[in-house]
């Protein structure tokens, strides 16, 4: 195989994978616009059922509120916020005598060289 062929092969395949993922991004996209859309539609039916003009929000069954999701983030704020206690801004530093432990020492797993005669 001479250069050149390798170079177009090398660049065939790149495209390849760049329009793949190109093409997967407008997919996705396109997912996401037609399940928009029959949300809307659901929103849509619910509030026409119901005899509403234009709700500007519905919950679903199984949904949270907007409200609900307010009070749980105010409720995590508030318990996170007393875990820390008032510290006194003293800095003690203290020196910890540890004993000699050969688990960590490195002159121990080395091997002896052979000696020759």
């Amino acid at each position: 195989m001479n250069w050149s062929q390798i170079l177009w092969i090398t660049l065939i395949g790149f495209l390849v994978v760049v329009l793949t993922l190109v093409l997967l991004i407008f997919i996705i996209k396109l997912f996401g616009v037609v399940f928009a859309a029959k949300h809307k539609q659901k929103v849509a039916q619910k509030s026409a059922t119901k005899g509403e003009d234009a709700p500007a929000e519905v919950a679903l069954p199984g949904m949270v509120t907007t409200e609900e999701v307010a009070a749980i983030a105010m409720a995590i704020r508030l318990a996170a916020g007393e875990d820390h206690d008032r510290e006194s801004e003293v800095l003690t530093i203290q020196t910890i005598k540890r004993a000699y432990s050969p688990w960590n020492s490195k002159i121990h797993g080395l091997t002896r060289l052979p000696e020759r005669k």
